[in-house]
């Protein structure tokens, strides 16, 4: 009984290849409960078509069978007794160093932060630490009271500043000793977005991964909902997944983002680490983005925000299907434009990134984006076609045109999480020029 559903799109594709595809990914498991989630993280990669190897520190092997993860890797697991094989031509800490493209560290417990953050090599991990020099995603887990004693924590900051550290601080939760609050391990399913982030990068290596570090972005994404009564609504196929992607790897490229949603069709993983607002209708969005807004650097308005909403509020009774034509040729007016409402807030220095999703040829998208980004007051202004196969709503991949005062920048067809860093590469540019010209005329 709705007008217009949010169930999922059916045109949903979702047999795009995946960014981990033939990447060289090294598991280091050490001594933590959460140990036994990682089979679940080597499966999920290894169905990305990454090549997996696996390593196992003597407190993990008590917690996750190394035949498991071998098993599942394809691939024998890497233990401590290994390091001096003699059937190896080549120190194994060093062989595996150099071997892979990422680290992922999951769980990190509270022993091996501390051997790393003070460049021990006392077993096969630590060693590895030591030597590799590509990224690391570190998802730290333990107890609460042992991550927030100054000790760990001095140690989490130690390992921050290292070259390549991707830190994965643990999320609030039920824990395996019965205490609720922080020091889960975050989800695997996050763990891989997260290596998925690492390769979807133009600028890869030590010195690229959190270039947003102090700086603060709002991000709204999903579909707005306007009930027309108590059975039916108006929305649109937005999943929710291209701002979601965005506010996740600005996340992970150190900043700390607001995320204003509406009802998304993802999973629940992707939004740990950020800071959530759950809306709605269009009203909602309104309300949590001027509540928000004075506090950040930039804004990426990303949502699909419905046309149209009823005066009243859809609160009348549920009519029949006869009287339905007479309900939806009246009592309906505009939703606000939120995004000129943004620009016209905005403090100096603030800067905004807008969306538009268009039908047509090339050259009337970039007409009409152009003429959108100069009347709402948008520095930058992603056109997304929607029509074309493969690309827009409910997609794995997307596509466009970025455009900005100075011309237009052809974004092709490719991973949302790789359209999500390209934007985050522009935003951070506006900042960085904005910022300059402040200076240049004090």
């Amino acid at each position: 009984h709705t007008c217009i559903s949010w169930i999922r799109n059916p045109l949903m594709r979702t047999d795009s290849p995946s960014i981990l595809q033939g990447r060289r990914l090294l598991v280091a498991v050490s001594g933590s409960i959460a140990a036994v989630k990682a089979p679940l993280l080597v499966s999920a990669l290894v169905k990305a078509g990454a090549q997996v190897r696996c390593l196992v520190t003597p407190s993990a092997e008590h917690l996750v069978s190394s035949v498991a993860l071998a098993s599942l890797s394809r691939h024998r697991c890497y233990r401590d007794q290994d390091q001096w094989d003699p059937s190896f031509s080549r120190p194994l800490h060093i062989e595996l160093a150099e071997w892979a493209e990422l680290v992922l560290l999951a769980p990190l417990s509270a022993t091996s932060l501390g051997r790393w953050a003070h460049g021990l090599a006392d077993g096969l991990l630590a060693g590895v630490l030591l030597a590799c020099e590509c990224p690391v995603l570190a998802a730290a887990a333990m107890n609460t009271a042992m991550w927030r004693h100054p000790a760990v924590q001095s140690n989490w900051r130690i390992v921050q500043g290292f070259p390549g550290v991707l830190p994965l601080a643990p999320s609030p939760g039920l824990l395996a000793c019965d205490r609720i609050g922080d020091g889960r391990m975050v989800a695997p399913a996050l763990i891989e977005l997260a290596a998925e982030a690492v390769f979807s990068r133009k600028a890869q290596g030590p010195d690229a991964s959190q270039d947003w570090s102090g700086r603060r972005l709002l991000v709204s994404a999903g579909p707005t909902v306007e009930a027309i009564d108590p059975a039916r609504a108006l929305t649109n196929f937005s999943s929710g997944k291209m701002g979601v992607l965005l506010a996740q790897a600005a996340r992970l490229r150190g900043a700390q983002v607001d995320l204003v949603h509406g009802p998304l069709q993802l999973p629940d993983a992707w939004l740990e680490g950020l800071n959530c607002v759950s809306i709605t209708t269009s009203a909602e969005l309104d309300r949590a983005l001027q509540e928000r807004q004075p506090h950040a650097d930039a804004i990426a308005m990303v949502a699909a925000v419905a046309d149209l909403r009823r005066r009243d509020g859809g609160q009348i009774g549920k009519p029949s299907k006869s009287d339905l034509p007479n309900l939806l040729a009246s009592g309906w007016e505009a939703v606000p434009d939120l995004l000129s409402n943004l620009s016209g807030r905005r403090h100096g220095q603030q800067r905004l990134l807008g969306f538009t999703a268009l039908t047509g040829s090339d050259q009337e998208l970039l007409d009409r984006g152009e003429s959108k980004r100069v009347s709402k007051g948008c520095d930058l202004m992603m056109v997304n076609p929607i029509d074309r196969d493969g690309q827009g709503f409910g997609q794995d991949c997307n596509g466009g045109w970025l455009l900005s005062e100075g011309g237009h920048e052809t974004v092709p067809v490719m991973p949302k999480l790789a359209v999500a860093q390209r934007l985050l590469d522009a935003l951070l540019g506006s900042i960085t020029t904005a910022q300059a010209a402040i200076c240049d005329e004090s």
